[in-house]
């Protein structure tokens, strides 16, 4: 599930954006129910504050809503390892198409959408595992809204010669030989289409260049620590298990680059609800073809 951040990002969202999404809200109360909204949008950009709220206003008006994120599907820590094990090492790392749980993903969408009782996954990035079922959410009474946000929600696949080219360094030194993203694009053309297909309209939070996302992915990670240092500040530990450093996170971003440009690049014209962002995170404009 995602829920509204009690960090300064997500309040300036709060502060500054909500009234962009009026139009939006006045659509999924009109919308034939059971109705899945998708959002996608760089790391950092918004999306599962965006989720959230969205949530808490169509749930305040009695239009019975749930957001879930795509991060909730990651496969176990178990099932990564074996992935780096037999196909690549990169696949130990979560976030890349590949590395979710599709199965699990339209099993609980499609439930969700007959308005059965439901068992909704959570994925625990502390521990870079899914949690125990008995931590997971339990949904059990009908939906008229599932809101589905994710970083490669929507995500087409490559042309070959698109991923001729390694990206960056990280591709360049340990993907070489361009395996790694040739299963990534294979997961992409051959399974994903089915769990996106469960979509019925897409939102994009559009942020002007990859150049942002590591910024405003830092940002979030010094929030986080910041939040668990202030909740934890009598004991004797300095950060949480799954704070990366500075080091580490530029190296977990690389694994994002190459399809967050190619989203940049390929899904404004596909969506039907366009945010554009600044690199402050500010909206300077919203398209809707709805």
């Amino acid at each position: 599930m995602t829920h509204i951040l009690t960090t300064p990002i997500a309040q300036q969202f709060l502060d500054t954006s909500a009234p962009h999404f009026d139009a939006l809200l006045r659509h999924l109360a009109r919308v034939t129910k059971p109705f899945v909204l998708g959002i996608n949008g760089c790391q950092g950009s918004g999306k599962s504050t965006l989720a959230a709220f969205l949530a808490q206003q169509l749930n305040a008006k009695n239009i019975a809503t749930l957001s879930l994120s795509q991060d909730d599907f990651y496969l176990t820590r178990a099932e990564r390892q074996q992935l780096a094990h037999r196909i690549h090492p990169l696949l130990a790392t979560r976030g890349v198409p590949g590395t979710h749980d599709v199965s699990l993903a339209i099993a609980v969408l499609d439930k969700l959408a007959r308005g059965e009782p439901t068992a909704v996954p959570h994925f625990d990035k502390h521990r870079d595992d899914r949690a125990p079922s008995d931590q997971w959410h339990q949904q059990t009474q009908p939906l008229a809204v599932i809101i589905i946000e994710g970083w490669c929600m929507g995500c087409p696949p490559q042309s070959a010669a698109e991923l001729a080219q390694p990206v960056n360094e990280l591709e360049a030194r340990d993907d070489a030989s361009g395996h790694w993203r040739q299963f990534v694009n294979d997961a992409l053309a051959n399974t994903y289409p089915h769990w996106f297909a469960r979509v019925d309209e897409w939102v994009m939070l559009q942020a002007p260049n990859f150049s942002c996302v590591q910024r405003w992915r830092s940002e979030q990670e010094r929030q986080l620590l910041a939040q668990w240092r202030a909740s934890h500040e009598h004991t004797q530990v300095e950060s949480p298990i799954g704070i990366m450093s500075a080091e580490q996170l530029a190296r977990f971003i690389a694994h994002y680059q190459r399809l967050t440009e190619h989203m940049l690049r390929t899904l404004p014209a596909r969506v039907d609800h366009l945010v554009t962002l600044n690199d402050q995170r500010d909206i300077t404009a919203v398209r809707s073809s709805r």
